[in-house]
C-alpha cells in the first residue's frame, strides 16, 4: 500500500505529533528554530504542494538501525528511510544559483520533498508478538531523512527489540536490539561495556566493532570519540576505503556524507544494531585539535575563511554538530545548548557513568602545531580549562553527588589520557590534560579532598593502550609496588583502526618498556595493536579485558586477548599482581610479556597464532 505522506491543509494533530516526535527536527534547539529546523516553515511548505503518496518501492532503509542513551524507562532508536543513499545537500550551492536552505518561501517550497511517514515498534521479543509501544513519525530531506525517536514506557535494565516500517506497508527495517539502564536505586549485580575510540575509515576495517558484537557478552557500547575523521584519503573507484567526500569536509552535506559512509561498514552497523550506544565526540568529528575559537588547520582569520571555501569556524562547527546529532542515537540533554554532549547516566546503585567533552565545548587554546612553545609556557595557567567552567563545575558536582548517593563506582568517559605520561628529555604534549595542568590538579584535588573512592577514568584518542593508577605526582605519596596513595584507576584504549606506533611489534614493545620504567604509576602500555577493551563492573570489582586485532587491512573476525586487569572496590588502585603477571604485548610493570607471532596463511585466508610460552620479557 502507498503511504499518505503529505500534510493536509488541516494539519491533523497526529501529523503534528509525527514531526515533533522525530527528535532531529529539534536539533540543535527547540527554543531557537532559526539555528536548526523551523518546523512551522516545513509544515507550511507542505501545504502548497500537490498531494502525493510515496510508493514504498521508492524508499529504502539505507543505513540499518541504531539505539542509544539508555534511561530506565526509555531509549533512543534511530534509522534512515530515504529515496536515495545520497545525502541532502542543504547548505551546498545548487547549479551556482542559491543554497537549498534559505528564507525565500517559494524557492524553499520547491526544494522541499514530501514528508515520509515512518512507523516504529518496540517489543519484548524478536517476533514482535508482545508490543510495548508503537507510533508514527515523519522525516524529510531537511534532516537528511533520518528518524530519531525516544521509545518510552519501558522497564529498567530490560532487553527490547525494535524496528521501523514504511507506514501502511510491509517494507520493514532490520530488527534492532537494545537495553534500558537500571533505575537509580536498583541493586545490580553486574553491567558490562565495550569501549571504543578512533575509527578511521580509510585506515582499515572496523573489525573491533564486530568482534565484540559476535561474542555478545556486554550490555552497552561506550564510544569515546573520533567516530569519523574529517580529512580525505584515497581515490573513489580505486581504493576500497577511499573517503566520501574525497577531500576535507566543511559543509553540512560533507559531514552527513562522511557519517553515512562510515555507517556502511558492516561491523559498525552490526554493533549499532545489537547494542545501545553511549557516545561522546573527540576532535575529528569536527576537526583536528579543536578549541573554542578554531582548529589546528582552520583559525578565525580571513585567510582561513577563504581557504575553507567560505565556511567560518563557527559555521563548520555547527555543520558538524548538526550532522552528528542527526546521525547518532543520542539525546540532546540541553536543547538550548547545541554543543552540550556531556551528561550523566545512573546505572542502579552500581555506577554512575559521567561522559565529558574535553575538546569542543569551551576548551582554552590548545597546541595547534605552530604555537607549541607558547602552550608549553602557559600549561600551569589557572584560567586554562579543558572543558570550560560550566562543564567543569558540573563534573565535580557529579562526582560528589554520585559518592553521596552511594553508587559503588564512578566511570568517567573522556577523550584524553588523564595520567601524566612523561619521557626523559621529551616535551609533554600540550593537546592533552598535560597542557591544562591546573584543570587536572583541580580534578585530583576534588577527588582526594572529598575522599571520593572507586573512580575509574576511561580514555581514547592516543591510539595506544594505557593502564595506570591515578596519582597526584609531587602532591600525594604513592607506592608503585603496592598502589597505596592512588586515588583511582585509568583504562585507556587503542584505536579501532587509526594508526598506532610505527614499526614491528618488537620495537613497539621496547618503546612501551621505556615508558613503563620511566612512569611509576603506569602499569601497562601497548601501542602495536588496533582493538578495544571490555569493562565488566560488579559491586566487588571492575575488570578490564583488552583485545587486539591482528590486522585491519582486511575484514576478519580474529582477535588476541592482550591483557586483563582488575581493581577491587575500595582499593583505588590496580590489583597486584597486575595483569596476572603476564600480557601478550607491550610492557607490564613487574610482569612478563609473552612473545606472540601472528602470520597470515595466504592460501587459506586464516591466521596462525603461535605463542612461545618459554619466551618472556620482564619489565
Amino acid at each position: 500500500m502507498k503511504s499518505a505522506a503529505l500534510l493536509s491543509a488541516a494539519l491533523p494533530s497526529v501529523v503534528l505529533a509525527g514531526y515533533d516526535g522525530n527528535l532531529n527536527y529539534h536539533s540543535p534547539s527547540r527554543r531557537h528554530p532559526s539555528l536548526g529546523i523551523d518546523i512551522p516553515r516545513i509544515k507550511l511548505s507542505k501545504r502548497g504542494l500537490e498531494a502525493r503518496a510515496w510508493d514504498p518501492a521508492e524508499l529504502e532503509f539505507t543505513h540499518g538501525v541504531a539505539s542509544g542513551d539508555p534511561y530506565p524507562d526509555s531509549v533512543i532508536i534511530w534509522t534512515r528511510l530515504a529515496p536515495s543513499v545520497e545525502n541532502d545537500r542543504s547548505n551546498v550551492t545548487v547549479s551556482g544559483i542559491a543554497p537549498l536552505y534559505n528564507h525565500d518561501t517559494e524557492r524553499y517550497i520547491k526544494a522541499s520533498p514530501n514528508p515520509i511517514c515512518v512507523q516504529y515498534q518496540v517489543a519484548e521479543d524478536e517476533k514482535f508478538s508482545s508490543l510495548v509501544i508503537d507510533g508514527r513519525a515523519y522525516t524529510t530531506s531537511d534532516i537528511d531523512y533520518t528518524v530519531k525517536v525516544e521509545a518510552t514506557k519501558l522497564q529498567p535494565f530490560t532487553t527490547y527489540y525494535y524496528r521501523f516500517q514504511v507506514c501502511d506497508s510491509d517494507k520493514t527495517s532490520p530488527v534492532g536490539r537494545t537495553k534500558t539502564s537500571p533505575a537509580a536505586d536498583d541493586d545490580v549485580t553486574g553491567v558490562s561495556f565495550a569501549v571504543y575510540s578512533c575509527s578511521n575509515f580509510p585506515n582499515g576495517y572496523f573489525n573491533a566493532y564486530g568482534n565484540a558484537a559476535r561474542k555478545d557478552n556486554i550490555d552497552y557500547v561506550i564510544h569515546l570519540g573520533d567516530y569519523i575523521y574529517e580529512t580525505g584519503k584515497g581515490k573513489q573507484g580505486q581504493d576500497a576505503r577511499a573517503t566520501n567526500p574525497p577531500g576535507t569536509i566543511f559543509t553540512l552535506y560533507d559531514y552527513r556524507t562522511r557519517l553515512a559512509q562510515y555507517r556502511t561498514d558492516p561491523d559498525l552497523a552490526l554493533s549499532h544494531q545489537k547494542y545501545a550506544w553511549i557516545p561522546t565526540w573527540d576532535d575529528h568529528e569536527v576537526a583536528n585539535n579543536g578549541y573554542r575559537d578554531g582548529f589546528s588547520a582552520l583559525n578565525n582569520t580571513e585567510d582561513s575563511f577563504l581557504k575553507a571555501g567560505g565556511v567560518s569556524v563557527d559555521q563548520r562547527k555547527m555543520n558538524a554538530v548538526r550532522a552528528y546529532f542527526e546521525w547518532m542515537p543520542i539525546r540532546q540533554v540541553d536543547l538550548d545548548d547545541n554543543l552540550r554532549i556531556w551528561r550523566n547516566i545512573k546505572m542502579g546503585k552500581l555506577l554512575d557513568l559521567v561522559i565529558l567533552d574535553t575538546r569542543n565545548y569551551d576548551r582554552s587554546i590548545t597546541d595547534l602545531g605552530w604555537n607549541s612553545n607558547y602552550i608549553d609556557r602557559i600549561r600551569d595557567d589557572a584560567s586554562r580549562s579543558l572543558m570550560g567552567s560550566h562543564q567543569e563545575n558540573w563534573f565535580y558536582r557529579q562526582l560528589s553527588e554520585s559518592s553521596e548517593r552511594g553508587a559503588t563506582w564512578r566511570l568517567v568517559g573522556n577523550q584524553l589520557v588523564f595520567s601524566r605520561i612523561a619521557r626523559a628529555g621529551a616535551t609533554l604534549s600540550g593537546d592533552t590534560w598535560q597542557g591544562y595542568r591546573a584543570n587536572r590538579n583541580r580534578t585530583l584535588a576534588h577527588l582526594y579532598n572529598n575522599a571520593i573512592s572507586n573512580t575509574v577514568f576511561l580514555a581514547g584518542d592516543s591510539h595506544q593502550n594505557w593502564v595506570s593508577d591515578l596519582v597526584w605526582q609531587d602532591e600525594k605519596p604513592y607506592d608503585e609496588k603496592t598502589g597505596e596513595g592512588s586515588v583511582g584507576v585509568e583504562f585507556a584504549g587503542t584505536a579501532v583502526s587509526s594508526s598506532g606506533r610505527a614499526g614491528p611489534i618488537a620495537s613497539s614493545n621496547r618503546v612501551s618498556g621505556n615508558l613503563v620504567r620511566e612512569n611509576p604509576e603506569l602499569q601497562w602500555n601497548e601501542g602495536y595493536y588496533r582493538g578495544y577493551y571490555e569493562l565488566h563492573v560488579s559491586p566487588k570489582e571492575v575488570r578490564a579485558e583488552y583485545y587486539g586485532c591482528p590486522t585491519v587491512a582486511t575484514r576478519n573476525p580474529f582477535e588476541i586477548s592482550l591483557a586483563n586487569f582488575t581493581v577491587k572496590a575500595g582499593t583505588n588502585h590496580l590489583e597486584r599482581s597486575v595483569g596476572n603477571g603476564t600480557v601478550e604485548a607491550g610492557a607490564l610493570k613487574g610482569g612478563n610479556v609473552r612473545q606472540t607471532n601472528v602470520t597470515l596463511n595466504t592460501e587459506t585466508g586464516t591466521w596462525n597464532i603461535t605463542k612461545f610460552e618459554d619466551m618472556y620479557i620482564k619489565y
